[in-house]
């Protein structure tokens, strides 16, 4: 009877862990893990008759439209702190504060972001200008989805400034 009981209390945990040992060795394996990466969709094709609802006024203007485009936004004071403080937000860590191209994570780029205080960026149209910054070149990340739309004019508006001596 001792035998028995005995049996019956050491029995379910070794056949418990025999049981586990045995998948653990020769169970299923996860030979590939799939990864799907936002940038890698494909997604569906819209059905046919479909109409975007959402119109993209915000969107970068091409070559053509860029050259034409002209700045709304006044050369004043206030406009320049405006641009001044978006520059803070988006551009400082890259250019630099003063727009030198030597900012902390602009230095680590290979070629170093451009120095926006050169002749070269200053002969752009404010339209161009516009473009080069929404559309990037380079290692300069795609700002048309940062930026929002009011605060691009200004952000011109004070990278001219940055050209013209004080």
């Amino acid at each position: 009877m001792k035998k028995l009981a005995v049996f019956m209390v050491l029995a379910p945990p070794l056949l418990g862990t025999v049981l586990f040992g045995y998948i653990l060795v020769r169970g299923p394996r996860m030979t590939v893990q799939h990864h799907v990466r936002e940038f890698q969709m494909v997604l569906p094709a819209p059905a046919p008759g479909t109409v975007s609802v959402t119109p993209r006024p915000d969107r970068a203007p091409g070559e053509a439209e860029a050259a034409a485009l002209v700045n709304p936004v006044p050369a004043t004071p206030v406009a320049i702190t405006q641009g001044r403080v978006y520059y803070g937000y988006y551009c400082a860590f890259c250019h630099g504060d003063t727009g030198a191209g030597d900012g902390p994570v602009g230095n680590s780029y290979v070629p170093r972001p451009a120095d926006l205080r050169l002749p070269r960026i200053a002969a752009y149209g404010d339209g161009q200008l516009l473009r080069a910054m929404l559309t990037g070149t380079g290692h300069e990340p795609v700002l048309e989805r940062v930026v929002p739309p009011g605060h691009r004019w200004p952000l011109v508006r004070f990278l001219r400034s940055l050209g013209s001596p004080r």
